[in-house]
């Protein structure tokens, strides 16, 4: 059984969808990301940047225990290990695998920022609001233009570059876009929404989740907490 270490987060709700869609047995482990489980030695031995997700396959690909952090990774292993939705031809691995770097390297980064200074920064500064709000609806205008070319992100079939971005794009409200302005993504949102894997995926651990509101969590996710040398 592979443990996955989490929190109902987008990063944390790709690898929960995955597991679901490869039909992996798996236990999930609240991590507490508001409390600071985070900094738990035991979870850096795992997760040394301090972040979720992370898993622990005791069947890894030597059929030797395998730790794994990085939810992008995390998903080409499970996709390696499973023979699903990462296709095996060059060509067409590499256009998903772009993809999945598109999603890993600009929309996780940009929207998290975007929802950092729509909701959570401590003060309203509008150039930081204003930047990060155009930056996702950029963004959005990229997919929709690619899924004006393919059925799914990396060409006709759905793939870990699908399942990556997806749970990015649930909180559209909160980044400042209007989703029927992108009327591609918004078909493709709404057909991946309908899998019954991803819908399993998106309520393991929601029971946690609600809204950051006091000072103690805001200071473990973006205060001094996160900054000390471990």
């Amino acid at each position: 059984m592979i443990d996955v270490f989490s929190w109902p987060t987008p990063n944390g709700y790709k690898v929960h969808i995955m597991l679901e869609e490869c039909g992996l047995e798996y236990r999930a482990i609240p991590v507490n990301i508001g409390a600071g489980d985070q900094f738990r030695p035991e979870f850096l031995k795992i997760s040394p940047n301090n972040k979720i997700p992370a898993i622990t396959d005791p069947q890894g690909p030597d059929g030797k225990p395998i730790s794994l952090f990085e939810s992008g990774a995390i998903l080409v292993y499970l996709a390696g290990k499973t023979g699903k939705f990462l296709p095996a031809s060059d060509r067409a691995k590499y256009e998903v695998l772009q993809w999945l770097m598109f999603q890993m390297g600009t929309v996780g980064p940009m929207l998290g920022q975007a929802h950092h200074f729509r909701a959570y920064a401590p003060e309203k500064l509008e150039y930081a609001v204003n930047r990060y709000s155009n930056e996702a609806k950029r963004i959005y205008g990229v997919i929709d233009r690619r899924l004006a070319q393919t059925k799914y992100l990396g060409g006709d079939e759905y793939s870990i570059a699908d399942i990556a971005t997806f749970p990015w794009l649930r909180s559209w409200e909160r980044q400042g876009v209007v989703l029927e302005e992108y009327p591609r993504l918004k078909a493709w949102f709404d057909k991946i929404a309908e899998r019954p894997a991803v819908q399993r995926g998106v309520k393991v651990l929601a029971e946690y989740r609600k809204p950051i509101t006091d000072d103690k969590a805001r200071e473990i996710l973006f205060g001094k907490t996160q900054y000390e040398r471990r």
